[in-house]
């Protein structure tokens, strides 16, 4: 009798929702009602855009850990190899008017690089904005290798980690001596991974003046960026010479920063007498961003060392850069005589 009760009333349940699901099948859905929504189209989520590398915005880069090196730039060491895999490279005035440069290497990291050639004093001044990377270098004055000590780097010089460099066959002392990548990282495994260094990446802002050339003079070297459209870069000479890179083609980045900072010499000078010079990468002053055929007067702005360079327009708005490598030229309006 209690059975039968149950399933009575669970007929005449069903007898009650039967001409409700009939009704509700007949009539317009209200707006809004996911049954009226059924037959349109579904509206596809926004991609989440894929994170860009704070040293090139190029996108799919892992923030590997940092390298910094010290690559010679005189006829006599070229052509080098590796840089055309740096994200950003430095150039610095050094004794006797020459230059060398300071390759930064995370995002794309080369098996070999070279020549490897020795620290200056104005390295230990850029290198805390990345926190405390891995820094390879041939040799140092004595005096600063206290400096060096205390500097917020991992030292895998060839005095540290002499496993990790080789004589290049072909080439000639000193500008023979390269480094693996590999082993240089390995003996920094807790090298600080790429972060923000203050550069901005996007659409050009107005204001450019077309360009096809731009010189930048040091005491004893000069360099020429050249806008390509065909290679969408500035293609960079040397003395007079197309700056040509070991692995092919000629050495160029889709953006040039011409970073004008105070130099003077500084306590350290070569067996000739010739002073180091020393570069004042903090501060503020102005600059000239080199990308799509255009020159954009900005200005630079470091406050301190751990801080990165923040570099915007006349007008205050950021200075973007084309997504790509970044060299970045340290010039003086009034170079250091050696």
């Amino acid at each position: 009798m209690r059975v039968s009760r149950m399933i009575a009333v669970t007929l005449a349940g069903v007898a009650i929702l039967a001409p409700a699901a009939a009704c509700s099948s007949d009539d317009p859905a209200a707006p809004g009602n996911p049954a009226g929504a059924a037959g349109e189209p579904s509206v596809a989520p926004t991609p989440t855009p894929e994170p860009t590398h704070p040293f090139t915005g190029l996108p799919g880069a892992a923030r590997r850990p940092v390298l910094a090196a010290k690559i010679e730039n005189t006829s006599a060491g070229k052509p080098q190899l590796g840089l055309k895999s740096a994200d950003v490279v430095y150039v610095e005035q050094v004794e006797a008017g020459l230059t060398r440069l300071m390759a930064i290497f995370s995002s794309k990291i080369p098996a070999k690089i070279g020549p490897v050639r020795s620290a200056r004093i104005s390295d230990l001044h850029i290198v805390p904005q990345f926190g405390r990377p891995a820094f390879a270098y041939s040799g140092a004055q004595t005096k600063m290798l206290p400096f060096i000590a205390e500097a917020p780097l991992f030292d895998v010089s060839d005095s540290r980690q002499p496993g990790a460099y080789f004589r290049q066959p072909g080439r000639f002392a000193p500008y023979n001596l390269f480094a693996s990548t590999r082993k240089l990282l390995a003996g920094a495994p807790k090298a600080s991974r790429a972060k923000d260094i203050g550069f901005t990446f996007g659409d050009a802002p107005e204001g450019g003046v077309p360009r096809k050339a731009y010189s930048v003079k040091y005491p004893a070297a000069s360099f020429v960026f050249r806008w390509s459209e065909a290679a969408g870069r500035w293609l960079i000479w040397q003395d007079g010479k197309k700056d040509m890179a070991a692995e092919g083609g000629q050495l160029g980045a889709p953006t040039i920063v011409v970073q004008y900072t105070k130099t003077e010499r500084s306590q350290f000078h070569d067996k000739n007498q010739s002073y180091t010079p020393l570069v004042h990468s903090t501060g503020k002053g102005r600059a000239i961003v080199l990308r799509d055929g255009q020159a954009f007067k900005a200005r630079w702005s470091r406050p301190k060392e751990k801080d990165g360079t923040v570099f915007t327009t006349e007008a205050g708005e950021p200075m973007n850069f084309a997504p790509g490598q970044v060299w970045i030229v340290l010039a003086s309006a009034k170079p250091v005589i050696p």
